[in-house]
């Protein structure tokens, strides 16, 4: 059976789920409605549940967010042990690859200097 949401419960799991994205993305409610085009108390009114969003708004939010519009409705989208350990993954995958691009650079750079000499 489907499960079903009053308005309430709709507007709690999208400030959740708001609140997780921006926090994901390191950005403060002050940055993330900067980068929306939104109004700073408008953003904080949106995690407070004291106001609802447009379409238009969805839209804004997901594309700084960088998530699909959906997925600031669903009801479970991480948890935040999940979260982490991911985000721990990937901070390591991406230090390793800065490391290994910034190795090569250099392989490269000291190949032209002693084909220069």
């Amino acid at each position: 059976m489907a499960k079903y949401f009053q308005g309430e419960d709709i507007r709690e799991i999208f400030s959740r789920n708001l609140r997780f994205f921006r926090d994901r993305k390191h950005l403060s409610q002050f940055a993330l409605s900067n980068k929306a085009g939104l109004a700073h108390n408008f953003v904080n009114d949106i995690e407070n549940r004291k106001k609802w969003v447009s379409p238009e708004t969805i839209a804004k939010l997901s594309v700084v967010l960088d998530v699909e519009p959906y997925q600031l409705f669903m009801t479970n989208p991480l948890n935040g042990k999940e979260t982490k350990r991911i985000h721990l993954y990937l901070d390591e995958l991406n230090d390793r690859f800065n490391e290994a691009v910034g190795e090569i650079k250099e392989s490269y750079l000291l190949q032209d200097d002693e084909k220069i000499r």
